[in-house]
């Protein structure tokens, strides 16, 4: 073999070899895709998570009672996002407990619908604010407290159907109150329009206390 012959026989032996490499490469990264999957939605939308609180799923709270509620909110931005933190205690006489998904550890997306659901048909009982700023990756932990008093009913019949501990982001409006204060007009964020977990639990209404 002349020695012409012979370089370009060994020149393409070697593109050959590397052609099989990045065959191989390519093969691996598409099995590799497959195996992982998209991100579930709990690592692509900005999540709330209840880090700890002082009432537990389920839980009995009096009618018509000061109650003192305290929790950490733990936010895990998957974007920026400005407005406010709520954590509130909301009572409806038209979303029953049995009707909703809420608890720390259920199904993001159900409850995210869920929270909005209840958000629209219920009027708040107690409630703290604080201003927000985050952006992707960030993890921000927050303690919350505020004081709420459960209502006896809330309906004209007489009866709660549904009482809710939730956390949630949205907008805010500064206005002053009637009696001169100041306070914050939320407008919450919609679970799918802003790709946002929000979080809650189940209250249940116990017995007055005897007067």
């Amino acid at each position: 073999m002349t020695q012409p012959h012979r370089a370009w026989a060994t020149r393409a032996r070697r593109a050959s070899r590397r052609a099989a490499a990045l065959l191989a490469l390519a093969a691996c990264t598409a099995s590799l895709a497959g195996c992982l999957g998209a991100p579930k939605i709990e690592d692509r939308w900005t999540r709330i998570d209840l880090a700890s609180a002082n009432h537990a799923p389920g839980q009995s709270v009096p009618p018509g009672v000061r109650d003192s509620v305290m929790l950490v909110a733990r936010i895990t931005y998957r974007a920026i996002v400005t407005g406010y933190a709520v954590a509130e205690l909301r009572a409806s006489g038209s979303v029953a407990n049995g009707d909703v998904t809420l608890s720390p550890d259920a199904s993001r997306e159900p409850m995210a619908y869920d929270i909005d659901r209840i958000l629209a048909n219920s009027v708040s009982v107690g409630r703290t604010v604080h201003p927000i700023t985050g952006w992707d990756h960030l993890v921000q932990t927050l303690p919350m407290s505020f004081a709420a008093v459960p209502p006896a009913s809330v309906d004209t019949t007489g009866a709660t159907s549904g009482l809710f501990l939730l956390c949630y982001l949205g907008s805010g409006e500064e206005i002053e109150l009637r009696d001169g204060s100041d306070s914050i007009a939320i407008t919450p964020f919609p679970a799918a329009q802003y790709q946002i977990l929000p979080v809650g639990l189940k209250l249940t209404l116990g017995t007055a206390p005897t007067p």
